[in-house]
């Protein structure tokens, strides 16, 4: 039967072609590709075997010309670089046999990509899911491009970059780092080889911050990590996952899904390049909530949450005082017994009533003004009465108050966004500030988690008093 069989050379070495390869174009009689590749599988050509060139840029008259020579009966191997049907002539002679209702089989052997090659001299960059983008607009438009490689980069895929410049295509690379460095950390790595396998090989390793679109050229691989991709000893590695599995045998599965759930906030972040103990404060606030608005709204002094959290670690802040009780039932019990701090709400003490009546105030205020004589250096967290956050103003102001930090999180209409205006001038108090009428007692409750677990935060790790 006739017969076109297309194979994959691959990246440019016969080290790096398979013996599939190697056996079928040293049967061909007729060898049909661009020139440039012909001096990689000449070594197993027969010395009757016809080599055509069609030159750069005619594949399609390269496929007419391997029809033509099958329909006369000749054993016809057509070659690609790489794998021949990635971005190579496989799809092309499947389409031309449609057309021209060819009664020719066609057969494709696989071949190395230049990706893989790419990879395996970068480290271990495509251990998890991966996707390949050409550059190249000259048949697909821009905005087709452009659209994946944002999908990409939304989608947290490790990313091989094909046909990243030409001649005349010398800005699409730099509006693919720009894309990606809207959705990826700055530390983000990046591999890219130049000639991958060839003798004029190069390799190197950066990160998408520092990489510079001017360092490639149209015979250049680029591979973009994913969020958990890193850096070791110049090689990239993608964990697959199996050390994380590992360590979460000993886990309970609220804390696991808490991990993931965390992960993915931290991947779906618009700006990663915050500092971590905000960014920690951050992902508790969207986790409780989640709302992505926080991103705008969470507002931390500079180290407030860890200037906090080694305030409990030395002993100097033992109390946490709350505006209402569902605010102190939302701080986990087991890192309060575990740092040796105590949460307390004093809307239930029969001296608030009292009070409140007595000097026309809100029980939340009677209560703050009860907690700030028996503890006014203590942490105040509010997420529901904005008047318990004046009251506080109005005490520290007057000198009866000097907390270790405020949490100011009341939700509502009246007040609210006044009384989180009157917190920012105490300049030397750490404070954490829900900005605006959002709010509440699961987000002041979540923020005081947070400054009690930092410790996890390099790690990632949250969820371990659950």
């Amino acid at each position: 039967m006739k017969k076109i069989i297309i194979v994959g050379i691959g990246p440019g070495n016969t080290g790096d072609m398979t013996y599939a390869v190697q056996e079928a174009v040293s049967e061909a009689d007729v060898v049909v590709g661009y020139q440039y590749y012909f001096q990689f599988v000449r070594p197993f050509l027969r010395p009757d075997c016809t080599c055509i060139d069609t030159g750069m840029k005619k594949e399609r008259q390269r496929a007419e010309q391997a029809f033509d020579l099958a329909e006369q009966g000749k054993t016809v191997v057509v070659i690609s670089s790489g794998d021949a049907g990635i971005y190579g002539m496989t799809p092309l002679i499947y389409e031309m046999r449609k057309e021209r209702d060819a009664d020719i089989e066609i057969c494709s052997l696989p071949g190395i990509s230049a990706f893989q090659k790419a990879a395996s001299l970068l480290g271990a960059p495509i251990g998890h899911d991966l996707c390949v983008i050409s550059l190249s607009d000259l048949m697909t438009p821009w905005e087709t491009i452009e659209r994946r490689i944002r999908a990409a980069a939304v989608g947290d895929f490790v990313t091989a970059i094909y046909n990243p410049k030409s001649h005349g295509r010398y800005w699409q690379l730099y509006r693919l780092q720009e894309l990606f460095l809207q959705e990826r950390s700055g530390e983000t790595p990046v591999g890219y080889v130049r000639q991958a396998g060839r003798p004029e090989q190069e390799v190197k390793v950066t990160t998408l911050r520092d990489f510079n679109p001017e360092d490639v050229d149209m015979f250049t691989v680029i591979l973009i990590g994913n969020s958990q991709s890193y850096i070791d000893e110049g090689k990239i590695i993608t964990p697959r996952g199996y050390y994380r599995e590992d360590a979460s045998d000993d886990l309970k599965p609220g804390q696991q899904i808490m991990i993931q759930s965390f992960r993915r906030i931290e991947s779906e972040l618009q700006n990663k390049e915050i500092p971590l103990d905000h960014k920690w404060a951050l992902l508790h606030a969207i986790h409780t909530t989640a709302d992505f608005e926080m991103e705008k709204i969470l507002y931390t002094d500079d180290g407030a949450v860890e200037t906090l959290y080694h305030k409990v670690k030395d002993g100097t802040l033992k109390t946490i005082i709350t505006d209402v009780t569902m605010v102190t039932s939302g701080i986990r019990k087991g890192a309060l017994q575990r740092l040796g701090v105590d949460a307390k709400c004093y809307l239930q003490d029969p001296r608030v009533a009292e009070m409140a009546a007595s000097e026309g105030i809100t029980r939340t205020q009677a209560g703050i003004r009860l907690a700030v004589e028996e503890h006014p250096d203590a942490l105040f967290a509010f997420g529901n009465a904005p008047t318990a956050l004046m009251e506080l103003c109005e005490l520290i102001r007057k000198g009866k108050a000097h907390p270790a930090g405020i949490i100011a999180a009341p939700v509502g209409f009246v007040h609210v966004c006044e009384s989180k205006h009157m917190v920012k001038p105490f300049k030397d108090i750490p404070k954490i500030i829900v900005e605006g009428r959002k709010g509440g007692s699961n987000l002041a409750a979540t923020l005081c988690n947070a400054i009690l677990c930092f410790d996890d935060a390099e790690q990632l790790k949250p969820g371990r008093d659950l």
